[in-house]
């Protein structure tokens, strides 16, 4: 119970963060939103797989964030 509660707290912190995206080119949002994202993906898998929560979101959010810039450097 604590690992559901402890990655849904860090998905929603993360989800939560990417509301200030206002001021920023693509390639920030898309930065900013694939880690998030990222973040959340790896804290699930991790949870599946028995892995640590702060590897998955760390691992996910750093690859979610080089995925976004990217694809948000593509788009502008």
């Amino acid at each position: 119970m604590k690992k559901i509660l402890a990655s849904t707290m860090i998905v929603m912190a993360l989800g939560f963060g990417s509301f200030g995206c206002t001021n920023m080119n693509r390639t920030q949002q898309g930065a900013v939103s694939g880690a998030a994202i990222g973040a959340g993906v790896g804290v699930g898998i991790n949870l599946l797989t028995g892995g640590g929560l702060m590897t998955g979101a760390l691992i996910g959010g750093g690859l979610g964030a080089i995925a976004g810039g990217l694809y948000g450097d593509s788009k502008e």
